[in-house]
């Protein structure tokens, strides 16, 4: 293998990677974009639901990667009281459920067919240095390993980043901000094909169990706990086993699938860039704390990460400084929701099973027009006063 350079290297072909990657080539780079598995989009991991209003922003078109088109979410209380709300009022991980793989693969051919050249079952294993400023990776391919030079390099490496922390950015993570996460996917069950299921309390503590229809009978059926509220990280599927089996719509089916790993609740990173560096997607934390999706986020960012990095190329200046435009893009963007998120979960992972039955009893009981703060509380308290008297410091 012999060293090569390009313009911007980007490091993870997930979503964020691919985004980043084909929008600094629709802006004139030469970019390469390596990716150290030899399948983009596999192993899946995630609950592959998504929301659509943000497709066009980005340049998605809705493709065969979509498996079903649903008309809301239903959220369980822990006795099982039920609050139905519309795709619109149910956030970034309700609209479409998708096949994640091929939508992974898509996002990556649109960014090869943009000019950008992908390298699979290539990992980035230590980044190369110009005094303070990174400028590249090196590289492992096939056993054997070489340089990419490049004046813009991107992290998109996922929420275990190694390019963060080799970058000297600051990713260390808490306990009570980690979610370990166990899904099947189970034929022979009884989903609605019109929601996206969650069930609520200690069923999964700090989390939720969640049901996404594929198509009729088939579903994938997840639980996300709270790493800082169980023993092991094996404990999710204990707890997701549970479920199942106290579900008789669920406990006669049949697992054909299973995936699992570890995601972010934490508020976004308060550094993604440095001298010749930035960080895109989960390995910005740019994970939604409250729901653990990262999908749209990453790719709203990914946009405007790809943008400015070309731009850095055409200005010759792929400083921390210039690279602001995108810290403040991207902040502009989702740090608001993120952060308001993170405080939500904080709350939410203190209430008790009482507590989640009340709130969604009175929900059910009342048409929300506009899903806020303001009108969720007003709600619980017309009918349950007391409850409200918990949220009082956080608002």
């Amino acid at each position: 293998m012999t060293d090569l350079k390009t313009d911007v290297l980007v490091i993870g072909g997930g979503p964020a990677g691919s985004m980043a990657a084909k929008w600094a080539a629709k802006s004139g780079a030469d970019v390469l974009l390596i990716e150290k598995r030899q399948e983009i989009g596999s192993p899946v991991r995630c609950g592959e639901g998504m929301s659509k209003d943000w497709l066009p922003e980005v340049g998605i078109t809705p493709g065969r990667w979509i498996n079903l088109e649903v008309e809301g979410a239903r959220i369980f209380s822990p006795n099982e009281k039920v609050f139905e709300i519309n795709e619109k009022q149910a956030g970034n991980e309700v609209g479409y459920v998708v096949e994640r793989d091929g939508f992974d693969k898509q996002l990556a051919i649109d960014a090869a067919n943009a000019g950008v050249e992908v390298k699979l079952k290539t990992a980035a294993v230590g980044l190369l240095r110009d005094g303070g400023r990174v400028v590249g990776a090196k590289v492992k391919e096939f056993g054997q390993t070489y340089e990419v030079r490049a004046p813009v390099t991107i992290g998109a490496d996922g929420f275990e980043s190694q390019v963060g922390r080799w970058a000297g950015i600051p990713t260390n993570i808490a306990t009570r901000d980690m979610d370990t996460c166990l899904q099947y996917r189970m034929t022979n069950v009884d989903c609605d094909v019109r929601y996206c299921d969650f069930f609520l309390g200690k069923v999964a503590p700090g989390g939720y169990v969640w049901v996404f229809p594929k198509s009729e009978g088939l579903a994938n059926v997840g639980i996300g706990v709270q790493v800082s509220q169980v023993q092991h990280p094996a404990d999710a599927r204990t707890y997701l086993d549970h479920w199942i089996e106290h579900h008789p719509g669920y406990a006669k089916g049949k697992k054909i699938d299973m995936v699992g790993g570890g995601v972010s609740i934490s508020p976004p990173l308060k550094q993604t860039v440095g001298d010749g560096i930035m960080l895109v997607g989960d390995a910005a934390r740019m994970i939604d704390p409250l729901t653990g999706g990262g999908i749209a986020n990453g790719c709203i960012a990914g946009k405007i990460c790809g943008t400015v990095a070309a731009e850095a190329v055409h200005a010759s200046d792929p400083s921390k400084e210039f690279f602001q435009k995108y810290e403040k893009g991207w902040r502009a963007r989702l740090e608001e929701k993120l952060y308001r998120n993170w405080l939500a979960k904080e709350k939410l992972v203190t209430l008790s099973d009482e507590t989640f039955d009340k709130i969604i009893d009175a929900l059910s009981d009342v048409q929300l027009q506009k899903l806020s703060v303001h009108n969720i509380l007003k709600a619980v308290r017309d009918k349950y006063p007391e409850v409200t008297k918990e949220f009082e410091a956080f608002l």
